[in-house]
């Protein structure tokens, strides 16, 4: 009898722990994405409705710190530097809790995300920025909390939360130009030193051309002589049977990896060159 007992108790234990209820939430979660020029901008939050209620009065209060939102805090996520509203906000991720203004309201981005709506904990010293915007009346009804990208440009769009009547706008700057010109200047400019030397080291390792993988490592080197880059070339001339030239670039490496205070290099670059002294003296090509 113990036994059965003992048995039905672990059954229901582990139909207990296995057992969930999924329903519908109240204020459903919503991420949305936006690229603005070349910065992806991200909004994660929780969508309350309003229900027949009158906002700002018997839910949220007029006045009152807000978590702009449901549930955990709204965050948003800019993966470059932006300005917001005019004012500089680095790469990251921020809450953005808001006080509610029937003619001006205040939007603040806060560095703490665990906050949530426990808003009696607010700390302004958590606070990355604040500024105020123009509240906005809508001739219809927003029954849902939300926010929407608008007005999209090159280098800015308008961001907007909107719930009931109210549609509150603040603008986002992204930085373009600079970015573009670089690109172009790259591009235009042929292969970086960094390109040349992993095409180079593919061609090596894959055997599959000593000729040209010497070309693009004399051009890596060219730009900036580094010491691996250095040990690279003299592999490839010694794939190549050119052991003195090898010797000395080998040579050259070893030096610069010194002064950079690597040990690695000179040891690996004397065995190579023990290697090749031998086999030259074996009576291997000498070029």
């Amino acid at each position: 009898m113990k036994k059965l007992i003992l048995s039905l108790l672990v059954v229901a234990t582990v139909f207990t722990a296995q057992a969930q209820i999924n329903t519908p939430s109240s204020s459903p979660f919503c991420k949305l994405e936006q690229m603005v020029g070349l910065t992806n901008i991200t909004i994660e939050f929780s969508r309350p409705s309003v229900k027949g209620r009158e906002l700002f009065v018997e839910v949220e209060k007029w006045g009152k710190v807000w978590r702009t939102g449901a549930n955990a805090s709204t965050k948003i996520t800019f993966s470059d530097d932006v300005k917001l509203h005019g004012k500089d906000v680095p790469k990251g991720t921020y809450a953005i809790y808001s006080i509610p203004d029937p003619n001006e309201w205040t939007v603040m981005l806060y560095k703490d995300l665990s906050l949530g709506g426990q808003v009696s904990k607010y700390d302004e010293k958590q606070e990355l920025l604040r500024f105020k915007v123009k509240t906005m009346k809508m001739p219809m009804s927003a029954e849902s909390f939300n926010f929407m990208f608008d007005n999209l440009q090159d280098n800015s769009a308008e961001i907007a939360f909107m719930w009931g009547n109210y549609y509150v706008p603040f603008n986002v700057e992204v930085e373009v130009d600079s970015r573009v010109s670089k690109q172009i200047e790259q591009v235009m400019g042929g292969p970086s030193r960094g390109e040349y030397y992993t095409a180079a080291r593919y061609y090596y390792v894959n055997d599959k051309g000593m000729g040209q993988a010497l070309d693009w490592i004399q051009k890596a080197n060219a730009i900036d002589s580094k010491f691996w880059q250095l040990r690279l070339e003299a592999q490839i001339l010694a794939k190549m049977g050119r052991y003195k030239d090898a010797i000395a670039t080998a040579e050259k490496s070893t030096a610069i990896a010194k002064e950079a205070g690597n040990l690695d290099y000179p040891d690996m670059n004397a065995r190579s060159i023990a290697e090749w002294k031998g086999t030259m003296n074996g009576g291997g090509a000498n070029k």
